[in-house]
C-alpha cells in the first residue's frame, strides 16, 4: 500500500487522570504534550520502591556474601598431647566405629580440604606430601595456615603422630579460601571447589559454611552452592558442615553449601552420642519466605552426626587441643566415605559405578548405617538420621579392603 492509501488516523477522546480520591487533576488532550507535577508523597514513594528492589536484587544476586567459621576453637589448649588427649579420641573413635575399620586407611582416595590452609611443620603431619596445594587469599605458592582451623581440620584426617588421623592414607589437596580472621568470600570458596574438582578430588571437605539466600540456591546467585552442585554431578562426594547456631534463636537452617540437596551434611554430638548443643537444626518441611522448599528422604538436612564436643586436634605451631564445632564432625563423615571408596574405587568419579548416582546410593546406606539416638522416629532436625556408624556403612557398601 502506498504511504497515500494509508487511512487517517482517527479522533479519539480525551483522557481524564484523576487523583487516588477521585478528583480530577488534569483534562489530558491526547495527542498533545502537557505537563503536570506529581505529589511529593509518590516521588518519596517511588524512590522507596527503587530502594527495596535494589536491596532485593542485591540478595538475589550474592545469596552468600561471605563465608565465616564460628566457635570452632574451644579456650583449653594443651601443650602436648595428653593421655586425656588420647583418651578422647579413642573415645569418639569407639562411639562411630573407627576402632572397627581394621586396614583401611583411604588409600588411593584423593580428599580435597578447602579451609585456611595447612602447617605441615607440625611433627603430627609433618609426613604429608600435599598432591596439591592452591591459596585463594594470597596467592601464595608455598603451604600456610594463618589461621589455625584448616591445620586442626587436616590432622583430623591425615595425623599419623601423637593423635592418629580417620584417613591417613589418602592423597590430599588443600585449598585456602578462608584467611586469617576465618572468613572468605562467596566466589572465593566457589572457586577452591571448582579447583579441588580439577585436580581430581573423590571428596571434598567443606567445614565452613555461610547463610542461605532468599531463594533456593539453583535460582539465585549462591556461587558455592552451585559449585557444589556442579561437583556432585560429575561424581565427587563433598561433605559440608550443619553450622553452629544451635543455640541461636534466629537458627531457623542448616548453612550453605551443606543445605543443597546432594550435599553431605553433618551435624554434631558429644562424646557420650547426644546431640552438641551448638549443633544447627534443618528446617525440612519447606516455608514460603525465605523461600525453601521441603526436602525428601534421604536428602533431609542434617543428614547424620559426627563427634563435635572438645574433638582433640592439631594446632599451628606444634601443639595439639580440642576443638568444638560441626567443622571437626564433618571431617570425621570425609573420613569415613574416604575409606569407603577405598574398598569400592568402582564407586569414585571414573570408577564403573562412579557419578551422581554412586553419591545417591552412599547417602541411602549412610541413611540405612547411621545409628538413631533413643526413641528416634525417622529424621530428627538436630540429629539427622543417625549417628556415623563408619564400619557398618563400609559393610553395607560391601567394601573390602584391597589386597
Amino acid at each position: 500500500m502506498e504511504e497515500s492509501e494509508l487511512p487517517p488516523i482517527p479522533d479519539l477522546p480525551d483522557s481524564i487522570i484523576e487523583d487516588k480520591d477521585g478528583s480530577l487533576v488534569e483534562d489530558v488532550q491526547v495527542g498533545q504534550i502537557q505537563r503536570f507535577s506529581m505529589l511529593d508523597d509518590d516521588i518519596q514513594g517511588l524512590r522507596t520502591l527503587i530502594a527495596a528492589l535494589s536491596f532485593v536484587a542485591i540478595l538475589l544476586t550474592a545469596a552468600v556474601v561471605g563465608v565465616t567459621l564460628r566457635n570452632w576453637l574451644q579456650d583449653e589448649i594443651d601443650a602436648v598431647a595428653s593421655e586425656q588427649l588420647k583418651t578422647r579420641a579413642a573415645k569418639y573413635d569407639a562411639l562411630v566405629q573407627f576402632d572397627q575399620v581394621g586396614d583401611f586407611t583411604g588409600d588411593g582416595v584423593l580428599v580435597c580440604i578447602v579451609d585456611s590452609g595447612i602447617d605441615l611443620t607440625h611433627p603430627d603431619i609433618n609426613h604429608v606430601t600435599l598432591r596439591g596445594w592452591k591459596d585463594f587469599i594470597g596467592n601464595n605458592p608455598n603451604p600456610y595456615d594463618d589461621h589455625g582451623h584448616g591445620t586442626a581440620m587436616a590432622g583430623i584426617l591425615v595425623a599419623d603422630g601423637q593423635l592418629v588421623g580417620k584417613a591417613r592414607g589418602v592423597g590430599l589437596l588443600v585449598a585456602k579460601a578462608l584467611g586469617g580472621e576465618g572468613q572468605g568470600s562467596d566466589e572465593g570458596v566457589a572457586n577452591a571447589i571448582d579447583w579441588c574438582v580439577s585436580e581430581g578430588a573423590e571428596v571434598i571437605s567443606l567445614s565452613l559454611g555461610g547463610a542461605p539466600g532468599i531463594l533456593p540456591a539453583q535460582f539465585q546467585g549462591d556461587g558455592a552452592a552451585a559449585s557444589a552442585r556442579a561437583a556432585v554431578d560429575q561424581g565427587v562426594f563433598v561433605i559440608a558442615a550443619a553450622g553452629n547456631d544451635g543455640q541461636d534463636q534466629n537458627d531457623d537452617d542448616v548453612d550453605s553449601p551443606g543445605s543443597e540437596e546432594n550435599v553431605i551434611c553433618v551435624g554434631g554430638v558429644n562424646d557420650v552420642g547426644s546431640p552438641w548443643v551448638g549443633s544447627s537444626k534443618g528446617d525440612n518441611n519447606g516455608r514460603l519466605w525465605p523461600v525453601l522448599l521441603p526436602r525428601n528422604d534421604p536428602d533431609k538436612k542434617p543428614e547424620l552426626v559426627a563427634p563435635a564436643e572438645r574433638v582433640p586436634i592439631v594446632m599451628i605451631g606444634g601443639g595439639w587441643g580440642v576443638a568444638d564445632g560441626t567443622s571437626a564432625a564433618t571431617v570425621y563423615v570425609s573420613g569415613a566415605i574416604a575409606l569407603l571408596l577405598e574398598g569400592r574405587p568402582d564407586l569414585q568419579r571414573n570408577g564403573s559405578a562412579g557419578g551422581q548416582q554412586a553419591v545417591e546410593d552412599v547417602k541411602l546406606w549412610i541413611q540405612q548405617s547411621v545409628k538413631p539416638r533413643d526413641g528416634q522416629d525417622g529424621h530428627d532436625e538436630k540429629y539427622g538420621y543417625g549417628l556415623l556408624q563408619v564400619a557398618e556403612l563400609i559393610d553395607r557398601a560391601g567394601a573390602q579392603v584391597p589386597e
